[in-house]
């Protein structure tokens, strides 16, 4: 069994919709490293880690409360 066995990749598309922000609002997210790295899967098509995606969700929650 590999470390990987269990990572879900989740679309550009996706990870909008789950962070409820604009596809070109994360990519600036990206541009100065404040979103998850993102995994090349072809020439333009990109993905995430769902639980990396799921962690950028959780600490903006966390610093709400701070």
């Amino acid at each position: 069994m590999h470390a990987n066995d269990n990572v879900v990749l989740v679309s550009l598309n996706d990870a909008a919709r789950m962070t409820s922000l604009s596809r070109t609002f994360i990519n600036r997210l990206r541009a100065i490293g404040k979103f998850p790295l993102a995994v090349p899967l072809g020439e333009r098509r990109v993905a995430f880690v769902k639980a990396e995606v799921m962690e950028f969700i959780n600490a903006r929650i966390a610093a709400r409360a701070a």
